[in-house]
């Protein structure tokens, strides 16, 4: 475990026990540990080896006076008024008194919160727990220089795996190739997804229920169902039903166009790309328990195999990214380097210039694409 030790000073904990320890005189204990004799002195009085509090022995305000103070914490057991409400009330009897004064002289005293009443804040009831694959979906709207861009954003209710696109029209068929692009991004199954009303995401409240809407049945909807995707819609005039995808609108934001002046749009998708990636594999978040997104699917993975798609390991961040049709055909080069490897020319390294192995390897593909 680390030490904490004061700015200036001069010795360790491990010096500080073996000054305690030794028997030898101060003299020689200075001259060996490089210290002051009244130092070692000091140490070898104290029967610990943390420092020793620098501040005051009884904390008191230099602001008020013991009197003022006894006035201060009556006024307020008696009253139970807000930080401010007490300030501005106190003002007229204590006019040196400020908010900051008020706040430590509650601190030193222990009535800095005011007591919790039964009744007065509505019971906080425990965020429902889901398996992994529960989406929230929503749109934003960012500008560059060139013009608007709409965002579309999803981000997972367990695993807080974020995804992201960038497009010129809000319509449904922008919002249904959001949600294929998306499905083949995540390497485990979605199982449900939470979108606002927007008439991306289904038909308007009034008309959902009607025999038109019920036959055709919403784009969005279609792609649902075909990969068995329960989609669920917030109540309307709630967006904060739908917080956890306003919270990444937010911060992706704050991230790009709050912070940077973009001149294509093309900067923006570049950038939005790479902040993604480092949130989703570099990120570690508090209510993930100090795990990435990445880690996290990682970890349920192990756990619960039968939930995904494909191994997720294979996926990694940067030039080396998984791509799921590439990774099909990496037998390709494998068996095409086997092939070589059967002209024992090539497989010895009989030629020692590199020259001449190029060109016996070149020879060998030739023969072996005319062989097949």
């Amino acid at each position: 475990m680390g030490q904490v030790l004061h700015g200036s000073a001069t010795t360790t904990h491990a010096i500080r026990t073996a000054i305690q320890r030794s028997k030898a005189s101060l003299k020689d204990l200075a001259a060996r540990y490089g210290l002051n004799q009244k130092t070692v002195a000091k140490w070898r009085k104290r029967a610990f080896i943390n420092d020793a509090p620098m501040g005051p022995k009884v904390p008191r305000s230099s602001v008020l006076s013991s009197e003022e103070e006894a006035i201060i914490v009556a006024f307020r057991k008696h009253t139970l008024l807000p930080l401010d409400d007490c300030l501005y009330a106190l003002q007229a009897t204590i006019p040196q008194l400020t908010r900051s004064s008020l706040h430590r002289c509650l601190k030193r005293h222990g009535i800095s919160r005011l007591p919790e009443i039964a009744g007065d804040k509505p019971a906080k009831k425990p965020f429902k727990r889901y398996p992994i694959g529960y989406f929230h979906i929503d749109i934003a709207e960012v500008r560059t220089e060139e013009g608007k861009l709409y965002l579309f954003v999803a981000i997972d209710r367990t695993s807080k795996f974020a995804f992201a696109q960038l497009h010129k029209a809000a319509n449904v068929k922008n919002a249904v190739g959001f949600l294929r692009a998306l499905i083949e991004a995540v390497p485990y199954q979605i199982h449900t997804l939470l979108t606002d009303n927007g008439v991306q995401f289904g038909d308007m409240p009034s008309r959902r229920d009607g025999p038109t809407a019920r036959y055709r049945l919403h784009l969005f909807d279609r792609v649902c169902r075909e990969h068995c995707i329960e989609h669920r819609l917030t109540k309307p005039n709630h967006p904060w039903t739908n917080g956890q995808v306003e919270r990444m609108n937010r911060t992706l934001k704050e991230a790009t166009v709050r912070r940077y002046h973009y001149e294509t749009h093309r900067q923006l998708r570049e950038h939005l790309d790479a902040f993604l990636n480092a949130y989703n594999f570099a990120k570690r978040l508090k209510t993930l328990q100090g795990l990435t997104p990445y880690n996290h699917i990682c970890k349920v993975w192990a756990d619960e195999p039968c939930r995904f798609k494909y191994d997720p390991t294979h996926l990694t961040s940067g030039l080396n990214s998984f791509n799921k049709r590439a990774y099909k055909g990496r037998n390709v080069i494998e068996r095409c380097f086997c092939r070589l490897k059967d002209f024992r020319r090539i497989a010895t390294r009989y030629d020692k210039l590199a020259r001449n192995f190029l060109a016996a390897v070149q020879l060998a593909a030739i023969v072996a694409y005319w062989i097949n």
